[in-house]
């Protein structure tokens, strides 16, 4: 297995007839098991990223790519589309786009097809992954008939049972309403319990403060800041000046560090400000601060 899951260094892109970089030296690795979450404004470069991840970029969009990218040990750019799907998934934001048959298990087939997948061995895929995102029973349902929520899901388990060692979300909650922003991260919080290679790209914060072990920032397409989300999470006011606003929490934090308590950590749960809170009140008690 090679050393880092995912290894960017110095990545510059120029799509293709501009003069301005849609990527300005990106660099940044993650380990396996690992869930990195990308943040940022609109136009922050998020998706020419992503897409620079599974190969398409620049091999299907074309455009001048310079630095280096590694995936899963590969060289995307000099490995072909077909290759890559084999070590890297991606789940678009709409999942309608992503449906073109006419059940849920002929949707999860068709990947396993055009990878040639045994028989038998499909339909093991096809029940463990519908299994694994709660649409074990859906087998024979219209994929079109389903809620949104159902759908990414689908999505995301015909990407699960083509077996990829990383799987990259593109805001794969953004079309959808908040009973299928649950479903979905349900789904991803069980693949993170599963130690799973992931990059989200997401615009729901606090999710990622929660479900990420990295965070990148983009803005502009330049590299704002990467980290732990405690690192990264703590630069409040650069974060603000990113056009992101960070968890309320960490916010109710930096405000306490201010004027309060300048010894308090800053915490990213709700959870972790109960207990900073009751830490602070606690040395109150005892003449402290």
């Amino acid at each position: 297995m090679p050393a880092k899951a995912i290894k960017v260094d110095h990545l510059t892109y120029f799509y293709p007839d501009t003069t301005e970089a849609a990527l300005k030296d990106i660099t940044f690795e993650i380990d396996y098991g690992e869930v990195l979450g990308i943040i940022g404004p609109n136009n922050a470069g998020k998706t020419t990223l992503a897409m620079c991840l599974m190969g398409l970029i620049p091999n299907v969009i074309g455009g001048e790519l310079k630095g280096s990218v590694k995936v899963d040990g590969l060289e995307v750019p000099q490995t072909a589309i077909a290759e890559m799907v084999r070590h890297v998934g991606l789940v678009f934001q709409e999942p309608e786009t992503q449906l073109s048959q006419t059940t849920v298990a002929e949707e999860v087939a068709l990947g396993l097809s055009n990878l040639g997948v045994p028989r038998d061995e499909m339909l093991k895929r096809i029940k463990e992954a519908l299994a694994m995102v709660g649409l074990s029973g859906f087998e024979e349902r219209n994929p079109l008939a389903m809620s949104g929520g159902q759908q990414q899901r689908l999505a995301i388990a015909a990407v699960l049972a083509m077996q990829p060692k990383i799987m990259v979300f593109d805001e794969p909650t953004s079309m959808l309403d908040p009973a299928g922003k649950t479903e979905v991260f349900t789904v991803l919080s069980q693949l993170k319990a599963r130690k799973f290679t992931g990059v989200i790209i997401e615009h729901e914060i606090e999710r990622v403060a929660l479900y990420c072990d990295k965070v990148l920032v983009l803005a502009n397409g330049e590299q704002q800041a990467f980290g732990t989300p405690q690192d990264v999470f703590s630069q409040v006011e650069k974060i603000k000046t990113c056009g992101i606003r960070p968890p309320q929490v960490t916010e109710l934090a930096h405000l306490l560090k201010q004027d309060v308590y300048p010894g308090i950590d800053y915490f990213l749960t709700v959870e972790g400000a109960v207990a900073g809170l009751a830490q602070y009140l606690q040395g109150k008690d005892h003449g402290e601060g």
